[in-house]
């Protein structure tokens, strides 16, 4: 099954979308969507799901820092939520239906899926939301169950993982250095991997590209570190500057 990864190793892919680093255009709002697809780059999106199973455009799993609410997701509906303002400016939490018709195809979507529970119901209600969307689209996250699911269900669906070393994540030592070498690749085979800027490069990585993998990173902050990235592999998402004009 040939998949075209083309624009994921040379597009230029908004973090969030288009946002401000004040945060006056809000990460993951359809007003960063709309600043992106205005000046032509890719987006990059986070997904969560919320208790009744709405798919929506939002980092955390909690409402704590964007909306300065003290609810988790899994303990609210959308209908509960849909009314709260991200960082007070007047932009709300679209879900993932409202990205897409918004988005409608004028740009390729980079989509993290953020299981903070039950991985299922996340995939299987995102593909719910996107199985007769008509743009370009792929998927990735931290999580192999994630990725194992849509090469099970989905194989269609151009899929990557994402990886870091973890150093400030409280997890088994292990398991951190399970994902941090990617081992579950060997039973997900994702199209691609996404890793941490601060620990590239890597001999992990360095070996995956030997065997022809696309290689991209998070986050790019400037054009010296979006440079480096695609010196020493494919490409990284970016924030917080416009690659286009500082080329």
């Amino acid at each position: 099954m040939k998949k075209d990864l083309s624009w994921i190793q040379t597009h230029d892919i908004a973090h969030r979308g288009y946002y401000t680093k004040d945060q006056s255009i809000p990460e993951n709002s359809l007003s960063a969507f709309q600043h992106a697809i205005s000046h032509g780059f890719s987006i990059e999106l986070d997904l969560n799901v919320t208790k009744d199973g709405t798919v929506i455009s939002f980092h955390d799993h909690t409402l704590k820092r964007i909306c300065r609410d003290p609810r988790s997701l899994s303990d609210v509906t959308y209908d509960e939520i849909r009314h709260l303002k991200l960082f007070e400016t007047n932009e709300h939490i679209p879900s993932f239906k409202e990205v897409l018709d918004f988005v409608n195809g004028k740009v390729p979507l980079l989509i993290e899926l953020k299981p903070h529970g039950d991985v299922v119901k996340l995939c299987t209600s995102f593909y719910d939301d996107i199985k007769d969307y008509q743009g370009q689209y792929a998927i990735f996250s931290f999580h192999p169950k994630v990725v194992y699911w849509f090469k099970k269900h989905h194989p269609e669906i151009i899929r990557g993982q994402i990886a870091e070393y973890f150093k400030h994540d409280q997890m088994n030592r292990i398991f951190r250095y399970l994902l941090k070498t990617m081992f579950f690749n060997r039973f997900t085979k994702p199209d691609f991997v996404s890793y941490g800027i601060s620990d590239m490069p890597n001999k992990y990585l360095d070996r995956l590209k030997k065997k022809g993998m696309t290689i991209i990173s998070y986050a790019a902050r400037s054009q010296e570190d979006l440079n480096r990235i695609r010196s020493l592999y494919h490409n990284a998402v970016f924030e917080h500057f416009n690659p286009k004009s500082s080329k």
